[in-house]
Formats: structure tokens, sequence, C-alpha cells
């Protein structure tokens, strides 16, 4: 169930505050340089008409709050269905990650509950296919270009297999390890898909490309999400790619998801999740340096910023303006 009202209540509520900030910040130049009437009167009304969409973004948030959310947390309750199968299929995504792979393959592959390790390689122009095949993984390239495209054919791949029920997404680049599916492992019996959350601090290592701005913008990001579906789900990491999934809700899933979303793939797999009614945990994992280059949202403020934009864009008003041929 999506909470609109609560939802558009926010952004209303962010412009007023944002325009009321800037009519206070602009108080200060007409003492200190000039003072026209027309300004002047620009500058009152745009502190005092604030107060319009905050009222109405009140009410849209309150609606949603004493109507719906009261209703929906009346109804919930705790799901408890261990899986039968505790093994699990990892899929790997990798772009020229031929430094990383063979590591990160090896990784998992020790973990004693993982059956297989599936990399599926984007037109990489390095040796990560070679490398992930000689580390012990079932190597495939996807040919369409981009991040959502590679996730798809992923977990495609994964739900191939039919002697695991417990699906892992994650990427190659050693940024996640394999002891956190203990982690996930104690999660899963109360959820349809474990999401991994990075932003704990004490479980983020310092060298990692995860700056502040980052962090809290993530957070930033993962909290409108949460208000999208109030009264559904917590969430406070909405970028990050380590994740496992029940294979009979995967299954539904994928065939909700376009292929052709990019880097905002992982906003919209929880989003997409969220509207069929899966029930989404959150398990707070570890997060390492990432060996070799980043190219994702995570390269430098300025492209996580842009990155980050097109998410919540996604949120507020379609994912499919986003997808691409």
């Amino acid at each position: 169930m999506t909470t609109w009202r609560a939802l558009y209540g926010f952004l209303f509520v962010s412009l007023a505050l944002t325009a009321y900030v800037a009519g206070v910040a602009l108080g200060p130049l007409r003492w200190l340089f000039w003072d026209p009437p027309l300004f002047r009167r620009f500058n009152e009304a745009l502190v005092w008409y604030s107060g319009i969409p905050l009222v109405i973004g009140a009410v849209l948030i309150g609606w949603d709050l004493f109507r719906n959310v009261v209703r929906l947390r009346h109804a919930k309750s705790i799901r408890n269905d261990p899986p039968a199968n505790r093994f699990f299929t990892v899929a790997l995504t990798a772009y020229n990650d031929e430094r990383s792979i063979g590591p990160a393959v090896q990784d998992f592959r020790a973990h004693p509950l993982v059956r297989r390790v599936i990399v599926i390689s984007n037109n990489s122009t390095d040796r990560t296919m070679a490398v992930a095949e000689e580390a012990g993984a079932l190597v495939f390239n996807e040919p369409r270009q981009g991040y959502g495209a590679c996730v798809h054919r992923a977990l495609q791949q994964a739900l191939r297999f039919e002697d695991t029920e417990l699906t892992v997404l994650c990427e190659g680049d050693l940024t996640f390890r394999a002891n956190d599916l203990d982690k996930f492992l104690a999660y899963i019996p109360h959820a349809d898909v474990v999401n991994g959350s990075r932003i704990v601090e004490q479980l983020q290592d310092r060298r990692t490309q995860l700056s502040l701005f980052m962090h809290y913008g993530n957070l930033f990001a993962g909290k409108v999400l949460e208000l999208k579906h109030l009264g559904m789900v917590s969430l406070t990491d909405v970028g990050t790619t380590y994740k496992v999934c029940r294979n009979e809700s995967l299954r539904r899933l994928l065939q909700n998801l376009d292929p052709r979303i990019n880097l905002e793939f992982n906003a919209y797999f929880l989003d997409t999740a969220l509207k069929l009614g899966l029930r989404i945990l959150e398990c707070p994992i570890t997060f390492h340096p990432r060996v070799g280059t980043s190219k994702g949202g995570n390269l430098n403020n300025r492209v996580a910023t842009r990155l980050g934009l097109r998410m919540l864009l996604g949120i507020f008003v379609d994912w499919k303006g986003f997808a691409r041929d």
C-alpha cells in the first residue's frame, strides 16, 4: 500500500521550510545593502506564504497517519517462517572487476551454506570473466549495458537452480563479504527480502568510498521511500547492492522489474517489492573498501547527488522515465 498523501505532504513541508529559510536568509541583505519596496514585498511574501504549503503538507501527512497507518499497524503481525532450505545461490554483478572478482568469488564459495557463485559480467573489457571462472564461478556475459540489465540477468540465472531456496544478490568488488550471510539468515524467517544496510557507523571501514554526504544522503532517500510505504517498512539504505531474497517471492518480483532501469535499480527494486506487498527487512552489514575503480553512484559526491535526485524523482513520480532501450 502506497501512502501517497504522506509522501506528497512531506514534499509540501520540505518546500515550505525551504521557502521560509530562504526568506529569513534574505532578510539581512535588506539591512546591510538595500531595501527597495519590491524586494521587501517579495521577501515578506516568501516568509508569510511559506505557511500555505506547510499547512497543506501537515494535513496530508496527518490524513495518512491517522486514517491509513493506524489501520496498517493494527493489522500487522510478526512473520516467523524459516526457510526449509538454508543454502544460498550467490549472484555477483561485475564490470571490469578483474582485480576483485577472484577473491570475491572465493570468499563466497568458502561459506559452508553457499552452493554456487554466479558471476554476470556486463561487457567487461578486461579479464573479469576469465578470473571469475578460474576462481570457480559460473560465468555469463550480459550484452545489454546497464546495471539494471546486469542485475535482472543475475537473478534470472540464480532462479534456474532448484536446490536452493535463497538467492543472494551482491557485487564482485569486495565491498561486501560472505560472513554477513549468517546475519541475513537470522533475518530471513521474518521477510521476503532482507536488504543490507551500510548506514551503521561501527560497521563501515574508514577507507570506503561512502563519504559523509553519501552516508546521510542514502539515509534521507531511505526515509523518503519509507514514507511512501508508511507503516509497512523501515529503511535506511536504498543504494546497497547486497540483499537476500526468497526465490518464491523473487520469481513474482522479477516479472514486475524493468531491466532498462540503470543505476537507480536498487531503489526501484525495493519500491516495486513494497508495491507488491512483499515484506522487506533491513540487516546491518559490514562495508569494506572497494578494490578497483567505482563505476556507479559512489564515484564522487557530484555523481552521488545526481543519482540521489534521480532516485527521489522515481520515488515521487515514476521510474519509467529512467528506462532506456
